[in-house]
């Protein structure tokens, strides 16, 4: 076990993060106007509070579609605060009206195609209704097949037992690993970080080229979940088609933010999760050509996926049946479905207030020095509200828990299950640059003054340091005295 201390980090990068020990309260920041002036200093005692809080406003005027928690106080060491969310490529908040869709249907929740009376046909209705709204919000051709399952990983892993056999899969190591892991090595031909979009085209366009076969699958994601960059599907695509190959697309995180539309990229197969989506219910969507999820085995052996069993043997069912054995995740799909709905509803306004706030999370930290954001492609890429970040001298573990402990700060470090795309952009011939990064991420949770809360938070710890004492132990950094989140909360249940 360590303890760290020093005024400021050296003006070298350091592989031994540094720590700060303010020595006077007067070195303290002052108090959020948010805060509660009851709160002590290290809030151990109270537990996290909801407030109420009027909805976001875009410039223009249209208001956004409200989450739940959106009043979220948390406890800091400077007492309690609205918390600033900015996890959403991790997860997102459910929206008002998803919570609504999931209590009306819970009203008369019964089993799915398995009843004749009226709570399981309306809710058999709605299940079927809920893929429908799902196949529009991504553009899915008449033909498509949409299949719930329960992550973006699952539906990556239904498909990969799906495939022809002896199938080449085609995958960049800038992927998550959910999408570059579930091929199996021995049929993946793993292709290398790109400098630019050109080299990407480049790399893929030859190895389609030397990697001939019947059956082969192009991955690619349609936004960075390290960098954000935005990569140009149709491109992609028509460059699949052009030598026989077929594409999915990665867009668990694009869902919330951009179109997702099968029929105008000209894709294969698309995946994304709810959970990332605004419907954290545990539904995932694996949507796209219908001949290779009716001829692959069944990824569910179960009832519901068959047609019929005797002592002969079983036929398997064909369409989205055969591949969601057992009881299907009913609540998931509405819940889904919802968000979907209140999405295009509010399409505008949403990407309005992801620019505003992507901009100035950008901006601000562009002005920061010794912090690095991270960039496959270059500053000019096109992306949605996910920034990782380094700050000279300092360990990311440590900075994601000074912005939670001491600024009530939601954000994530480490390496995102993207190893190879991190390890690549952090690649350092001398040690000396961090092995993890810090990551932002905005939706409908997050806020303006939330974004300028991290900057001037960063900003600060590059200026001043710390206002606390924390001791690197082998379970991670944790701050001298009491942790202001150890908090008695009651159960929900």
């Amino acid at each position: 076990m360590s303890v760290l201390s020093s005024t400021r980090p050296s003006s070298r990068p350091s592989t031994r993060p540094a720590a700060h020990v303010s020595a006077h309260p007067s070195n303290r920041p002052p108090a959020s106007p948010d805060a509660s002036p009851s709160a002590s200093l290290c809030g151990g005692s109270s537990a996290p509070a909801v407030r109420t809080r009027a909805l976001h406003v875009v410039p223009e005027g249209r208001e956004l579609p409200a989450v739940v928690g959106a009043g979220l106080h948390v406890p800091t060491l400077r007492g309690d605060t609205a918390y600033a969310n900015l996890d959403h490529a991790a997860s997102t908040p459910a929206l008002e009206t998803v919570k609504a869709a999931v209590d009306r249907a819970l009203e008369t929740y019964s089993s799915v195609h398995r009843g004749a009376g009226f709570a399981s046909r309306l809710t058999s209705a709605w299940y079927e209704q809920a893929r429908h709204e799902v196949a529009a919000f991504v553009g899915a051709r008449e033909d498509d097949t949409v299949v719930f399952t329960r992550t973006t990983t699952d539906s990556w892993s239904l498909l990969s037992k799906a495939l022809p056999s002896r199938t080449t899969v085609f995958v960049f190591d800038t992927e998550h690993h959910s999408t570059l892991l579930p091929w199996g090595r021995f049929r993946t031909v793993r292709l290398p970080v790109p400098q630019t979009l050109e080299d990407a085209h480049a790399l893929l366009e030859e190895a389609l080229v030397d990697h001939p076969s019947r059956h082969r699958l192009v991955v690619v994601a349609a936004a960075s979940n390290v960098t954000g960059e935005v990569w140009p599907v149709e491109r992609f695509a028509a460059l699949a088609h052009e030598h026989g190959a077929r594409i999915a697309v990665d867009a668990a995180q694009l869902s919330a933010h951009r179109t997702i539309d099968l029929a105008a990229w000209d894709a294969d197969y698309v995946a994304f999760s709810g959970h990332k989506t605004y419907a954290p219910y545990g539904t995932g969507v694996l949507a796209g050509r219908s001949d290779w999820l009716d001829s692959g085995n069944p990824y569910l052996l179960g009832g519901g996926a068959t047609r019929s069993v005797t002592e002969d043997g079983t036929t398997w069912a064909t369409g989205p049946a055969r591949h969601e054995g057992g009881s299907p995740n009913v609540i998931g799909a509405i819940a889904l479905a919802a968000a979907c709905a209140t999405i295009n509803r509010h399409r505008d306004a949403i990407e309005e207030h992801e620019t505003l706030l992507l901009e100035r999370l950008r901006a601000g930290l562009d002005e920061v020095p010794g912090v690095e954001v991270l960039s496959i492609f270059g500053d000019d890429s096109d992306r949605v509200g996910v920034v990782a970040f380094t700050v000279d001298g300092w360990d990311s573990s440590l900075v994601s828990q000074v912005l939670s402990v001491e600024h009530g700060i939601g954000v994530r470090d480490g390496k995102f299950c993207a190893h190879l795309l991190v390890d690549e952009l952090l690649e350092d011939p001398w040690g000396e640059r961090a092995s993890t990064a810090v990551r932002a991420s905005i939706g409908l949770g997050s806020t303006l003054e939330g974004v300028e809360r991290l900057v001037a938070a960063v900003a600060r710890l590059v200026e001043r340091g710390t206002d606390a004492t924390w001791t690197l132990t082998d379970s991670g950094w944790t701050v001298e005295g009491t942790d202001p989140r150890d908090v008695e909360v009651e159960r929900p249940w």
